[in-house]
């Protein structure tokens, strides 16, 4: 076999080993880059990957100022081609929706613990703003189970008499706050920080977040007058089963679980067969007529029937003027709108992604965080509370088809001839048919199949999930949030600083080297040990790989020893996965080459990347361990140092 060595157009050379000849590629250095072009092309690749400004180069101001406008108000874009065909779509879907939002919003008014015309406020201002500046075509903008439960909990940890003016205002600055922390997000191009929040998490954490939810109302359901404020499950169910005697209504439980019932059923109808879809979109408001109705043609509220607060008529009152922009609630509005900001925003931009899959259009992440935040900074000042995407509502919309966000614009019109016209009626809700709505919405969020596939998949993965979902059904939401966080970012310091290596054999018959526990045919090579690094060297990292490396050079002598084989004489370091490499993991290798050479192990390096070769180029590696010591590929290296090994 004849290799051959080429190293440049002027630098070659040639030997025998056999009768066929390999031309072996040496790895170049890339050319020397200016240090501020480099920071910026890693700036600009960090924080503007998707090059937003592309499409704006070589045009005249009058364009630019036009494109920057449709970049801000996606409406002035897809506007232009509006049809009746999509209107009539947008319409049926909008009204669809409505019926949904209305009763929901009762609902889910008092999860926040607030009173139901502020959800429907929501319902009102934030699905109009999203209309212009959101770029989904399918999101359902409103108030959300969760994340009204995560706001209640905080604000009534601040302030524990809800019917204060001092919780309704503290309510207004933390959405107030939740808008600037979206809008900063998206603005400086931080998104992804919230993926810094794992899929296991999220599916952990919505699930308690769940069984909190339906834990709670259970006071609607069996018409409990004195229950906890607490929200943990001990607690709660403490405080069921202490009034089992004397506190329970039977009519409440008997109107409560007729419409569970019913809502639940029509949930499955829709789930096994789509064209059932429209009886579960409109299973909530049926239920709240069909109640009300009975309530007050009955008088049920004059036996014991707990009804809903009375809701006020009338569009949104300005809040501007009840926000703490100073004093002692700042820092926990501040506090409090940061956390529900990012969870709102997680949800929607989840939402977004997921329904724009289906359709198959581009979905700009940080226009979204800027849409979300100004609907929230706007609804603030409008006695709003958070809003975001709904994904019940955004389904909803999604089956039955909607063209554009112009059914935002319809659901919120609907939403303001209720608080106009029909808001008077609302008293007569009884309580227990707002606590069914909210079970049967939120009873979805546990995912079991998910749950199950992360055990199958990743153990760790399992871990966070019931990190975050123990740590919201035995504390609170805020704990299991913060487990969630923390658990997801001790997956990242674990993979970051212990990283993967393998040893790599043969494959037969090629010239392919492998991990030889996925591949147990492929063979080592006698008197070599090629290992493979899995990951970038940081100084998190460095030492770790450094010992690993050693370990298993050690390991292997001594089963070599064992077996009469030649020790090994060559370490191949593989490193395509190597990513990056910083001072430390540099220093990291010239240990790891001053430790070879006292045990009389020759060190060399396969196809290090250009942003590592660089860094080699420059610190002088490459003159401490030869540039002829680093190849493009393993077989290169083998073919170099290694025996006659007939390739096919």
């Amino acid at each position: 076999m004849k290799v051959v060595e080429e190293m440049g157009s002027n630098n070659a050379s040639s030997h025998v080993k056999g009768d066929h000849t390999l031309h072996i590629h040496k790895v170049g250095a890339p050319p020397k880059q200016k240090l501020v072009k480099g920071i910026k092309d890693a700036a600009r690749e960090t924080f503007f990957s998707d090059h937003p400004l592309c499409h704006l180069n070589d045009k005249p101001i009058s364009r630019k100022l036009v494109l920057g406008l449709k970049a801000v108000f996606p409406i002035l874009e897809w506007g232009r081609d509006y049809s009746f065909h999509k209107f009539r779509g947008d319409l049926v879907s909008g009204l669809t929706i409505a019926s949904l939002c209305i009763p929901q919003d009762i609902a889910y008014a008092k999860l926040a613990n607030l009173d139901p015309q502020y959800a429907l406020y929501s319902s009102f201002v934030a699905p109009l703003v999203y209309a212009f500046m959101g770029s989904s075509r399918d999101i359902a903008i409103g108030p959300v189970a969760v994340v009204s439960l995560l706001l209640g909990s905080m604000l009534t940890d601040e302030i524990s008499d809800y019917k204060s003016h001092d919780y309704l205002r503290l309510a207004f600055t933390a959405t107030f706050f939740a808008g600037i922390t979206q809008m900063a997000v998206g603005i400086l191009r931080l998104g992804f920080l919230i993926d810094f929040l794992s899929h296991a998490a999220i599916v952990g954490f919505m699930a308690g977040a769940a069984i909190t939810i339906c834990l709670q109302q259970l006071k609607g359901l069996l018409g409990i007058v004195n229950f906890t404020k607490k929200t943990d499950i001990v607690s709660v169910l403490g405080s069921v089963f202490s009034r089992a005697d004397h506190g329970w209504n039977w009519r409440t439980i008997v109107i409560g679980v007729a419409f569970l019932t019913f809502l639940l059923a029509s949930k499955h109808m829709a789930k096994k067969n789509k064209k059932f879809f429209w009886l579960s979109a409109t299973a909530p408001l049926i239920s709240v007529v069909l109640c009300t109705f009975f309530v007050y043609v009955t008088r049920a509220d004059k036996k014991g029937v707990p009804v809903a607060r009375q809701v006020q008529k009338g569009v949104n009152p300005i809040s501007a003027n009840e926000i703490f922009f100073s004093g002692k609630y700042l820092g926990p509005g501040i506090r409090i709108g940061v956390v529900t900001g990012m969870i709102a925003l997680t949800e929607a931009i989840a939402i977004g992604r997921t329904f724009a899959a289906v359709k198959d259009y581009s979905l700009d992440g940080n226009r979204e965080m800027v849409a979300i935040g100004t609907i929230n900074v706007i609804g603030s000042l409008t006695s709003c509370y958070v809003a975001t995407g709904s994904f019940s509502r955004s389904a909803v919309n999604f089956m039955a088809g909607c063209h554009t966000a112009a059914s935002n614009i319809v659901m919120s019109i609907v939403v303001l001839l209720a608080l106009e016209l029909i808001t008077p009626l609302f008293k007569y809700i009884p309580t227990a048919v707002l606590s069914s709505i909210i079970i049967a919405a939120v009873i979805g969020l546990v995912d079991i199949e998910a749950a199950v596939l992360l055990w199958k998949i990743d153990k760790f993965d399992f871990i966070a999930c019931m990190g975050a979902f123990l740590g919201v059904i035995f504390k609170n939401v805020v704990i299991g949030l913060l487990i969630a966080v923390v658990i997801s970012f001790a997956k990242i310091l674990l993979q970051v600083t212990r990283p993967r290596t393998a040893v790599l054999g043969r494959v037969p018959e090629t010239s392919v080297y492998r991990n030889i526990q996925q591949y147990p045919k492929a063979t080592l090579v006698p008197g070599m040990l090629i290992i493979r690094v899995d990951s970038a060297i940081y100084f998190s990292n460095s030492n770790y790989v450094k010992e690993r490396i050693l370990r298993c050079l050690i390991d292997e002598d001594v089963k070599k020893k064992e077996n009469n084989l030649p020790r090994t004489e060559y370490l191949i370091v593989e490193m395509s996965p190597v990513t990056d490499i910083d001072t430390s993991g540099i220093r990291a290798l010239q240990e790891l080459y001053k430790s070879l050479q006292k045990r009389e192990v020759k060190l060399a390096l396969a196809n290090p990347g250009t942003v590592v070769m660089e860094k080699f180029c420059a610190s002088k590696f490459t003159d401490l361990i030869g540039e002829d010591k680093i190849f493009l590929t393993v077989a290169d290296a083998v073919a170099t140092f290694g025996p006659n090994i007939e390739l096919p």
